[in-house]
């Protein structure tokens, strides 16, 4: 089954850190560049961070020097990453991974990422 399913967010104070997991089923995903999206209430969705196939990576400037992407092949699944530090009330909001560019088929339930003042 070809799907996305997104892990480890949580409630955090500001300051803190959190790792989010994307464990993605599906050959097709250890070819594609894969991103994780965020959408805070009221806001659109918007990109955070993106990762090739290659290992090459973007960051939008509002995480850039705080969160890092990556990502691997573990037991025959691929895994995407975000580990994210030095965390602002303003990086609350739900995170996704999807491909890029993103596929609505791939939008899975998210995890939410919560950041305390």
């Amino acid at each position: 089954q070809v799907q996305l399913v997104q892990s480890g967010g949580g409630l955090v104070q500001a300051g803190g850190s959190l790792r989010l997991s994307c464990t993605a089923s599906g050959t097709i995903f250890s070819i594609k560049a894969m991103g994780w999206y965020r959408q805070a209430p009221g806001k659109q969705r918007e990109l955070v961070a993106t990762i090739t196939s290659g290992g090459s990576t973007y960051y939008a400037e509002y995480v850039k020097g705080r969160f890092t992407i990556s990502r691997s092949r573990d037991n025959a699944k691929n895994m995407v990453y975000l580990e994210m530090n030095s965390l602002k009330p303003e990086d609350t909001a739900l995170y996704h991974c999807n491909i890029i560019p993103p596929a609505n088929v791939y939008w899975g339930q998210g995890t939410q990422v919560t950041v305390s003042s």
